[in-house]
């Protein structure tokens, strides 16, 4: 019965999360204190207090959701909660579950992805790129409306994050035109999402290529627990194998639906989000809604609780 964590990137972060574990355990907030010695300010303050304006700029959530992620791991770990036998991560999720695989020094890792979220603000100028979120449409008809929407310009579908929900990215006309395309195909919703960063499109190869030289000076070591990363759904174990597959997936699609269904397909029955929030677990549970797979959220002391109590009825090691 393999159990598999994944992590969240952004878009699950929030002024005040982790505030009710973090009253119970003392383990975030040493999390936090830690994250903030590879950075010039105060993350828990920032967290907690706002204002959320800052919280919300790439660079300062992609450490947050970071220390976020570790955090829940490591209250997990100190409940003598089981390790899983894959990790998977969305986006930024990929550098936590690399820090929880004791890949990437956690410090390291604060720094590593605040410099990520600056190259990839940079990378566009605020106001020219966008991303959309298509409910309701097939993966081949987004596709076609990002094409015919495109007329020089650049629009891709960057996310698919289950069936029927891709988020697409590009230049703000480009993503427009490619909503309006989708609605006459019949999308259920086509919405603009309240981002300026085009992730994972053609637009970030310049943010990659100066992660690529970042990333060469990092120590990455071969990871206590491998993880499947979403750029090509396989499992890289050598440091420069997943430096590879750190610098593509910033240019390239998130492939969830696939990487999920991948981690059944070997296996895995349980999957569990590590970090603030269910946003990776309703994902998952549109991804595969055969009843023996289950999904768990741990995000505060009542769920990870649950959770653990799930793992020792079902004969998990602990």
């Amino acid at each position: 019965m393999a159990m598999a964590f994944v992590f969240p990137g952004q878009g699950s972060q929030s002024v005040g999360m982790l505030s009710e574990l973090a009253a119970d355990e003392p383990l975030v907030r040493e999390t936090f204190d830690e994250a903030s010695t590879g950075l010039d300010y105060d993350l828990w303050d920032l967290v907690s207090n706002g204002p959320e304006e800052r919280l919300m700029k790439t660079e300062c959530t992609q450490p947050a959701m970071l220390a976020a992620g570790v955090a829940v791991w490591r209250v997990w770990r100190a409940k003598n909660g089981p390790a899983p036998s894959v990790m998977s991560g969305h986006s930024l999720g990929e550098y936590t579950a690399l820090v929880c695989a004791k890949a990437l020094d956690f410090v390291t890792a604060v720094s590593l992805v605040a410099y990520r979220g600056r190259m990839m603000q940079e990378a566009v100028p605020v106001g020219q790129g966008a991303m959309a979120a298509i409910i309701g449409l097939d993966d081949k008809l987004v596709e076609r409306s990002c094409a015919e929407a495109a007329q020089g310009d650049v629009v891709e579908a960057v996310n698919y994050n289950a069936p029927g929900q891709v988020v697409i990215a590009g230049t703000v006309d480009a993503v427009e035109r490619a909503v309006e395309a989708a609605k006459g195909r019949g999308a259920r919703r086509a919405v603009m999402l309240p981002v300026t960063v085009p992730a994972h499109s053609s637009l970030m190869r310049g943010a990659a290529e100066k992660m690529r030289v970042r990333l060469e000076e990092t120590e990455i070591r071969t990871p206590l627990i491998q993880e499947m990363y979403t750029v090509d759904v396989r499992k890289h174990g050598s440091p420069d194998d997943i430096r590879r597959a750190l610098v593509k997936q910033l240019y390239s699609p998130v492939r969830w639906t696939d990487t999920v269904r991948a981690m059944v397909s070997q296996g895995v029955i349980r999957i569990v989000e590590c970090g603030p929030g269910k946003i990776l677990t309703g994902l998952n549970r549109r991804v595969e809604r055969r009843k023996q797979i289950h999904v768990f959220a741990i995000h505060d002391s009542d769920s990870i609780r649950a959770t653990l109590e799930d793992c020792r009825e079902n004969a998990y090691a602990t």
